[in-house]
């Protein structure tokens, strides 16, 4: 199947600022079964200069810096892109170790995965919440997983909130509910309690709706030996699937924002944003 993305985003300032250098974050990674077929992008204010780079966790950044005073910065971006058939259970964990909880990474897996592993301080309450599901799981490591994901989407509810950093974990979990990424980032964290290399991902998601509502969407990626980076969608309960589009990954999850840069000037922004997702 082929899709478009459309995606539009303008910061409206109330007074004019110099824009510092931005770090935009929009394009669709190619993978296995996904093909990225055009991608084009465009701003206004006018950029003085643009490169395409990629950052330290191989994503893909177009990076502009700017040389006049402006009230706005509109961002235009369209992206085609191509899927295949994809079996997400296509694989099989080896070593064997790795089917059960806890297990222990190589030393150059571990050196590799560091900051996916980088641990935060949870809540008793939230530890036991996973302890459960892990209990439940058998010790096995995709039921784990899976059985996680499902559980976080039943016993949560899922609110959009356009913009700020992801919610800490402990307070998602206290309030029951919270966006997209107050969720992934709640799960992220309870994997890498459990020793499981977890990173934050923010794409694009498709599916059949009468009144088709699109938003940047955020998941979990996690690696697993013979897996690579399998992702998990806690707000829908399932394994990411061939209609998640992924844009950036990160063990940080501000890392992934679609935009990232500063201003010098003392104006407020306003922002507003406009998402379609068509299946052509």
């Amino acid at each position: 199947m082929n899709f478009k993305i459309i995606h539009e985003t303008t910061y409206i300032f109330d007074d004019k600022v110099f824009l510092e250098p931005h770090y935009l974050r929009f394009r669709p990674k190619q993978t296995s079964y996904i093909d990225v077929t055009h991608f084009s992008i465009a701003l206004k204010s006018e950029p003085e200069g643009h490169s395409v780079i990629e950052d330290e966790e191989h994503n893909v950044i177009d990076f502009c810096w700017f040389g006049e005073l402006t009230n706005s910065l509109t961002i235009e971006v369209e992206s085609h892109v191509q899927n295949k058939a994809y079996n997400p259970f296509n694989f099989i964990i080896h070593p064997d170790a790795f089917n059960r909880i806890p297990f222990t990474y190589s030393d150059h897996q571990y050196q590799i995965l560091f900051a996916a592993l980088q641990k935060s301080p949870l809540t008793e309450e939230l530890v036991e919440y996973a302890e459960a599901i892990l209990n439940t799981s058998h010790f096995n490591t995709i039921a784990f997983l899976t059985n996680l994901t499902s559980q976080i989407h039943q016993d949560f509810n899922v609110e959009y909130r356009e913009d700020g950093p992801p919610l800490s974990p402990d307070q998602t979990f206290k309030i029951k509910k919270g966006s997209c990424r107050d969720l992934s980032w709640m799960q992220v964290n309870l994997l890498r309690h459990y020793g499981i290399a977890a990173r934050f991902v923010s794409g694009y998601f498709y599916f059949d709706m009468e009144k088709p509502i699109y938003e940047l969407h955020a998941w979990v990626e996690v690696f697993i030996p013979g897996t690579g980076w399998l992702g998990f969608d806690p707000s829908h309960g399932i394994l990411t699937g061939n209609t998640h589009f992924s844009v950036a990954s990160s063990a940080i999850a501000e890392n992934t924002m679609p935009v990232s840069g500063g201003i010098r000037g003392s104006a407020t922004s306003r922002l507003v944003t406009n998402l379609t997702i068509e299946k052509q």
